[in-house]
């Protein structure tokens, strides 16, 4: 067993406890100690070479929760100054039918359509965006509205009975 895989086995619960302690939420302890762990992970002869890899780790893991409460209060921030956000329309059942119908679509034809009728880019743009020629975006599109329209139909069809 390799040093980082024994550190974790003695010193995980212990680092999360004390985590969640300081910030008070154990997801985010949970988080922190996870994120020091990946960061002992990226650099194992450094990690393996700690007089006290568990110190080591809960010093990282304080300066990663600190970190996001920092990020976590500027963002706040920025949100009180621009307002409160533009409601949401709710989800009906239309667009429930269309997002179901564009996952049984091809890749292809559901790319081209997303990009030019929900994104509401240009055929050329689209093209561009998924380094294929605009006759290909045009035949894509072309299929993916039959394709739909067939399987919107049978969704109204199902519904209607």
């Amino acid at each position: 067993m390799d040093r980082a895989t024994e550190v974790y086995a003695v010193s995980y619960r212990r680092l999360v406890v004390h985590l969640y302690a300081v910030t008070g939420d154990l997801a985010e302890a949970q988080e922190a100690v996870q994120e020091a762990f990946v960061r002992a992970l990226d650099k194992p002869r450094q990690f393996d070479a700690l007089d006290n890899p568990e110190a080591w780790l809960r010093r990282v893991a304080l300066n990663v929760a600190r970190s996001r409460h920092r990020r976590r209060r500027v963002f706040a921030r920025v949100l009180t100054k621009l307002g409160p956000p533009a409601l949401v329309p709710d989800v009906g059942p239309d667009h429930v039918a269309l997002m179901t119908a564009l996952r049984r679509i091809p890749d292809g034809q559901r790319q081209a359509i997303a990009l030019h009728y929900l994104a509401d880019l240009p055929i050329e743009q689209v093209a561009e965006t998924l380094d294929i020629s605009v006759g290909t975006v045009k035949s894509r599109l072309s299929r993916g509205r039959a394709a739909l329209a067939g399987l919107l139909s049978d969704e109204l069809v199902v519904e209607e009975a």
